[in-house]
């Protein structure tokens, strides 16, 4: 029998995750040894040279993604958790500035958008407080999430639960969170969805928006459904560059619409997720 329920009885935790990473991606401008991979295009530039036309889509993100869905969620009085790359936040302290004062969390997303599973211990812990320090002094509030570039090491979720994190992302194994435990000291684990995500129609050309919105759409009513019996929350991930464009964006639109038909479905931070699953079910090795 679960032992949890959402804030006034609602069936249904909708977490929206807003990805920010542009101007914290892989660049030969910034000392590595190549420019960012992840390109619209899908070309992967294997000399040392800045690749201008990824950088500029990923300027796009800032310049005209970040606007339109700032404004969505404004206009339906919303409130996300946007991971984002502590760098990020300190190039454009505007965004920062708009997201706090929108009532957004802002949970990290690494110091920068880069892979930490190549880091020893040191490295990653540096790595860690660095996201720390630069995310407090940028917002004014230190993050208590972590979601990594999707690889990460053994070494990881002990040292977020050593600086103090209350939950980590880095999970894909349930629809609904769960305790771990790491020397005796519990983290939350809210896990995230790639199946959901926006970068699809990054990664695969031919997956439509119409398709992404319609499989969106057919995730919330599945979780729905269960949710009559059982807790259940889904987790839908975005990027500023990717569901910013018009041609997509207007199907997230369509998506926030849909799902604002439904009165008892709680769309929430992942912090707010965190302080409420504490208090119903607190945490215990046994569960």
């Amino acid at each position: 029998m679960e032992k949890t329920f959402w804030p006034n009885n609602k069936r249904l935790a909708l977490s929206l995750v807003v990805n920010v990473e542009e101007g914290s991606e892989l660049s030969v401008a910034e000392g590595d040894r190549g420019p960012e991979p992840v390109d619209e295009l899908g070309i992967v530039l294997k000399k040392p040279i800045r690749n201008y036309g990824n950088e500029s889509n990923y300027q796009y993100g800032i310049k005209r993604g970040a606007p339109r869905i700032l404004s969505l969620l404004d206009e339906y009085k919303l409130r996300a958790t946007f991971t984002a790359a502590a760098l990020s936040l300190e190039r454009y302290p505007q965004l920062a500035e708009q997201i706090i004062s929108g009532g957004h969390e802002v949970c990290s997303h690494g110091w920068r958008w880069v892979h930490q599973f190549h880091m020893n211990e040191d490295q990653e812990r540096e790595f860690i407080d660095k996201a720390i320090d630069s995310i407090t002094k940028t917002t004014g509030q230190r993050p208590y999430g972590w979601l990594s570039r999707y690889l990460l090491t053994p070494n990881t979720r002990r040292l977020l639960v050593e600086e103090g994190f209350l939950y980590h992302m880095d999970d894909y194994s349930d629809d609904k969170p769960f305790w771990d435990f790491v020397d005796s000291k519990a983290i939350l684990i809210i896990p995230y969805a790639v199946d959901s995500n926006d970068m699809k129609m990054w990664t695969d050309p031919a997956y439509t928006p119409e398709q992404w919105y319609e499989y969106a759409k057919d995730t919330f009513d599945q979780l729905y459904l269960e949710s009559c019996n059982s807790p259940r929350m889904m987790s839908l991930g975005i990027h500023l560059r990717i569901i910013g464009r018009p041609g997509r964006f207007i199907w997230f639109k369509r998506f926030i619409e849909y799902i604002k038909e439904f009165d008892d479905v709680w769309i929430c931070t992942r912090k707010e997720i965190v302080e409420h699953w504490s208090r119903k079910n607190p945490a215990s090795e046994n569960l």
